[in-house]
């Protein structure tokens, strides 16, 4: 039902890209991106309208019913709950969905019904016939009254355009009981201002146990009525606004008529939400908000710009280049106030803050492509991580709104530091950052940190998910290990380098594999490469043969450990080929399966890449060029896992451009199978770094030759320095392997840091 939309796309996009980007021309990039795509299948991502990494995510809301419902949005659905200010794109638990409105006409109510029995609620059916989507901007009709809505927004506000066709009493609710997933209000309030202006908050506990949210609403027609509710839908006086759940504004008239609703948010106050709203939003021309939201989109997407005649990769390209700038979140006010984890409030922090990092995802290939893309952003990233280790004692492991959520394991806010700092980004403290990461690597978590200095492990008969974290923990030990050196400080160096080499003690030879160790040296049974249990077991979301590979920063101590080289590429064939049934009970987060490869899931990742490190990069080729093709594409289902706010996005950009960061902190990028005719990263300063290919086509997967600046280059990597010195990086491609390629030690990438 989508195909003709997606035509005349297809044809603007041959007439602009094909045409070699005339000047008089400009490309919208903005036209190539289909924010549907991921909505359905495990996508769970973020449909509405925002701008680059805002505070406000408003959008679509359905009833929630389950896993795939954790954005609030599934394109499986047909019933729209309402519209909320807050979203998150791709987790795999849902929250959020604060100050939920949904017009609607005829009698007054407060009950929103059910999925299978909206007669007697405010909920609609509507049709994707009748709805659409693009950067910035959600249009959807209501069925049930045949009202238009149609949604924009600005970094703290979101503006709604509601068309009531007349005949009925057009009306409002503003739900404040309303939440997606675990979220649940404690505390709720509205007051109103004037005729047309109301603010007051939703304070809510769920995934973000204290989540604090104050609004300000502008209407552009004064309501003729104000209904309040509270809680168990009783009602209540104008004067009790501090108990107020749900308010219904029913508007004069039953003309068909046009309301404009404007939203803001901040975390700090209702005078603050007010003051946004007024600063960004001071009019009440959607169509404006709608054009500059359109403009920042564009002007955020350019920084890659593709030229190819291929407009499906086209599509599926700039869409998820648009899901990496959805999170991290802002989290503070025009002003730049912002509210601490420790619920204290900060003014004039030299910095914007932000919040939703989802770190265990995202460090992996998000924020490096953050720190080619987007570097001054990146800054403010760690800038906010380090005044989070301030508040609470701790760098983030998960942050969400104010709060640390604790989930997943590792400490990943560390190597998203180090690679900073070893990049040469930003004007944060490196002596201060180092000590955050010390007391972090030491902090007593409850998830087993403290034995990892005590036993070198951590033990699975003392916590769950044992392997996970010991693997995870020595990723980060080797980032700080890195940092340490750099700054002098050998004696850390020396000691976080041996603990960055702890994987080794989960390794049992007996089996081959990484294995729980219990408190007092036994392997944890019992014992099965396939098996897993879901937040149980020894692995996180995930098994001892996904696990088996996660030591990015030490691929060659792998090698090594598994039995040399060619032990090594037989068991990294047989990861692609043995059969991909799992067990009942199995966490649904392992998804696209190839074997036992499951690109749905994070640790995953950097799996494919390792090939490179055995001097066999042309295997490493020709799996990319599979999963690019089938794990990808630009339908509704086309994105094979959680998006993972940007993580399985950022994957996709790195991996069709020909190269991927295997170890998220030593400046290194190993090479796969680019896909684009042309690729031109426009870099900040106004330099570009063009990735082209030669003999590029459909089939021509392998990596023949490749040259650097025009001349030859034989390493299967580059490295960060190379790339935003600005150049050009020239892959020639064909159908069949050269072996040759990367096989000399001194052409493969190793475990240290690069300039």
């Amino acid at each position: 039902m989508r195909k003709s939309k997606f035509f005349l796309m297809a044809m603007m996009a041959g007439l602009l890209m094909g045409a070699c980007q005339k000047a008089e021309t400009p490309v919208r990039y903005t036209d190539y991106v289909d924010p549907t795509i991921g909505t359905g299948y495990h996508g769970h991502v973020f449909l509405g309208a925002n701008v680059p990494f805002g505070a406000v995510q408003v959008g679509p809301t359905n009833f929630v019913k389950g896993w795939d419902w954790c954005s609030g949005y599934h394109y499986s659905d047909s019933v729209m709950h309402g519209f909320s200010h807050t979203h998150l794109s791709g987790t795999g638990i849902g929250d959020l969905g604060d100050v939920l409105l949904m017009p609607y006409t005829g009698e007054l109510r407060t009950y929103a019904g059910q999925q299978d029995d909206i007669s007697n609620g405010y909920a609609s059916y509507y049709s994707h016939d009748t709805e659409s989507a693009r950067p910035g901007y959600y249009q959807v009709d209501l069925l049930s009254y045949d009202i238009s809505v149609e949604l924009t927004a600005t970094e703290r506000v979101g503006v709604h355009r509601y068309i009531y066709p007349g005949g009925n009493t057009p009306r409002m609710i503003v739900d404040l009981r309303a939440g997606i997933g675990w979220d649940m209000p404690v505390a709720t309030h509205l007051r109103k201002v004037d005729d047309k202006t109301y603010t007051g908050y939703r304070h809510s506990r769920g995934w973000a146990p204290d989540q604090r949210l104050f609004f300000a609403m502008e209407l552009s027609e004064a309501p003729a009525e104000m209904a309040l509710f509270g809680r168990g839908d009783s009602v209540i006086a104008e004067g009790d606004s501090a108990n107020v759940v749900k308010a219904v504004f029913a508007f004069a008239g039953t003309d068909k008529k046009e309301v404009l609703v404007k939203v803001g948010i901040s975390p700090v106050s209702e005078e603050n939400a007010l003051a946004n709203l007024r600063a960004e939003v001071p009019h009440n021309d959607f169509d404006r908000v709608l054009a500059e939201a359109d403009a920042k989109w564009n002007k955020q997407l350019s920084v890659i710009q593709i030229n190819s005649t291929d407009t499906a990769r086209l599509r599926t390209f700039y869409t998820a280049l648009y899901h990496t700038m959805i999170h991290p979140s802002l989290f503070n006010d025009s002003n730049g106030d912002y509210r601490g984890t420790d619920k204290e409030v900060y003014t004039n922090p030299g910095f914007n803050n932000y919040t939703v990092f989802s770190l265990w995802d995202t460090y992996r290939a998000a924020h490096p492509l953050y720190t080619i893309i987007d570097p001054d952003r990146v800054n403010d990233f760690v800038k906010s991580m380090l005044a989070i280790y301030d508040q609470q004692g701790s760098l983030p492991v998960w942050h969400l709104m104010g709060c640390e959520t604790g989930t997943m394991v590792g400490n990943h806010s560390i190597p998203v530091i180090v690679d900073a700092y070893l990049k040469g980004i930003g004007d944060f403290d490196a002596n201060h950052a180092l000590e955050a990461m010390l007391v972090t690597s030491n902090f007593d978590d409850g998830d087993g940190l403290p034995y990892v200095a005590e036993l070198g492990y951590v033990p699975a008969d003392k916590t769950r998910e044992s392997v996970s974290k010991g693997l995870e923990y020595a990723v980060d030990d080797w980032a700080i290990a890195h940092m340490a050196k750099e700054l002098g400080r050998d004696d850390v160096y020396t000691e976080y380098l041996k603990r960055a080499g702890y994987y080794r003690n989960y390794y049992d030879p007996s089996v081959g594999f990484f294995r729980g160790k219990n408190y007092d040296g036994t392997w944890n049974e019992p014992f099965h490469p396939i098996y897993t249990i879901h937040e149980q077991g020894n692995y996180t979301e995930g098994n001892a043969w996904q696990y088996l590979w996660m030591v990015p920063q030490d691929p060659e101590g792998l090698i090594d450990l598994i039995g040399g080289e060619e032990t090594f590429i037989r068991r990294l064939d047989s990861l692609f080929i043995i059969p991909s049934e799992l067990n009942e009970g199995a966490s649904p987060d392992i998804s696209g399966l190839i074997g036992q490869y499951a690109q749905g899931n994070e640790p995953s990742h950097h799996t494919v890449y390792l090939y490179a490190y055995a001097g066999q990069q042309w295997k490493t080729a020709e799996k990319i060029r599979y999963i690019l093709d089938h794990h990808y594409t630009d339908q509704p289902d086309g994105i094979i896992g959680n998006e993972d706010c940007g993580q399985m996005s950022a994957w996709y950009i790195f991996s069709s451009l020909g190269f991927y960061p295997v170890n998220p902190s030593n400046s290194a990028y190993v090479f796969g199978s680019p896909i684009h005719e042309e690729a031109v990263l426009n870099l900040p300063g106004g330099s570009t770094f063009t990735v082209r290919t030669v003999n590029g086509g459909e089939g021509n997967m392998y990596i023949q030759s490749v040259k650097l600046n025009g001349q030859p280059y034989d390493k299967s990597f580059i490295t960060h320095g190379d790339i935003v010195r600005g150049g050009v990086l020239e892959f020639a491609m064909g159908p069949q392997p050269n072996p040759g390629f990367g096989l000399s030690p001194d052409s493969r990438p190793r475990s240290i840091v690069y300039k």
